[in-house]
């Protein structure tokens, strides 16, 4: 494009601005007289320095840097490795250097690539990273695979958003008829010590069986759906899986954890752990007053956005798959309260005891 287009993009920037736009924040923004700083997630890596220096500040003035921030965060939200236009691209060269370059120097300025792996990669936050110049590879693999089967690569073109990349060099990936992951190559263990039973359960004909369904993007990227022993079935016999429901609901900004439920059950519901510090800021914009966690997801208003987030990614999924109730915890889920495994993952039967009243309640003697 022009410099005419960049002039194009500048004004409409000011006209934002002008019009004060309000956006919703980005973690957790804290004030000070001379920079902003926010503190992010990838998905459990934290830092918490300036996302921008005091010379933005004084450029803009601290209420017009704030909403150019996020501008520029919506904008990154946009990010995809393919069909985005030139013009596109030019406002993200303009947000990367006037707001994204901050968050480079925040991490050391050196920064190439950074691993993401254990949990799953929100799409969102990965949108967010691989717009602003931060590439965040996502990579899979398993202890008995020592440990890498694919991971996504350095190059846009060896990058696809909620994939885990392609698998490495001399590693064969299949998917089987019910959808599980089969691994086969040097990296496969021999098997486990002194337990040939276990080693037989998983290793069949050279092939790993990894417990994880799973499908290839373009017949060559591997994407992760779920774990074969956590899809369950409603009384009505239609098939859930948890996992792809639970990672669509995580990119609201009200959800930090989420556990889909409802084996057995008419229709799946959901345990939330909110994103208590996102929640609280709301809460205090709409002059929501509390003592406790307990009191702050016990309001009304609390609920109903709640549920308008719910009703909005429902949308997604099939009419059986639809969360139809939900309950809030007070509790922030962690591996200390036994919630979480150490690498983050849902601990799903001690959450359902602990929250075996809140099932209760959303089904009732069913």
């Amino acid at each position: 494009k022009t410099a005419a287009d960049a002039a194009g993009i500048i004004a409409d920037m000011r006209e934002e601005l002008r019009r004060g736009t309000k956006r919703r924040p980005l973690g957790n923004v804290k004030r000070d007289p001379g920079a902003v700083a926010v503190e992010l997630s990838i998905p459990d890596l934290h830092f918490g320095k300036s996302a921008w220096g005091p010379e933005t500040g004084a450029d803009y003035g601290m209420a017009e840097a704030e909403r150019l921030f996020f501008w520029a965060v919506e904008l990154a939200k946009e990010y995809d490795v393919q069909h985005k236009s030139s013009y596109y691209h030019l406002k993200l060269k303009i947000a990367r250097k006037l707001i994204f370059s901050k968050w480079m120097e925040a991490l050391g300025g050196e920064v190439k690539a950074i691993a993401s792996g254990s949990a799953a990669l929100n799409p969102r936050l990965a949108r967010i990273f691989l717009g602003a110049g931060i590439k965040v590879l996502e990579g899979y693999g398993l202890t008995e695979t020592s440990p890498v089967v694919s991971v996504n690569g350095p190059n846009l073109e060896d990058v696809r958003i909620g994939c885990v990349g392609r698998p490495i060099k001399d590693v064969q990936v299949k998917i089987a008829e019910d959808g599980e992951i089969l691994i086969k190559g040097p990296n496969v263990m021999m098997g486990y010590y002194k337990r040939p039973d276990l080693t037989a359960d998983v290793i069949k004909d050279g092939w790993f069986h990894t417990g994880d369904i799973g499908t290839m993007v373009e017949g060559e990227f591997l994407k992760i759906t779920d774990r074969k022993k956590e899809i369950f079935k409603t009384s009505g016999g239609k098939y859930i899986t948890p996992q792809i429901m639970e990672n669509s609901f995580k990119e609201s900004r009200f959800i930090e954890q989420i556990m889909v439920i409802g084996e057995n059950k008419k229709h799946p519901a959901a345990l939330i752990q909110p994103d208590f510090v996102f929640l609280k800021d709301w809460a205090a914009r709409k002059n929501i007053s509390y003592v406790s966690n307990a009191e702050l997801i016990a309001h009304p208003k609390v609920m109903a956005r709640v549920e308008k987030e719910i009703e909005e990614i429902n949308g997604r999924f099939g009419q059986w798959e639809r969360l139809k109730k939900f309950e809030l915890t007070p509790e922030l889920w962690s591996v200390d309260g036994g919630e979480l495994t150490p690498t983050l993952k849902l601990r799903r039967k001690p959450i359902m005891e602990k929250y075996k009243h809140l099932v209760v309640k959303i089904y009732g003697d069913e």
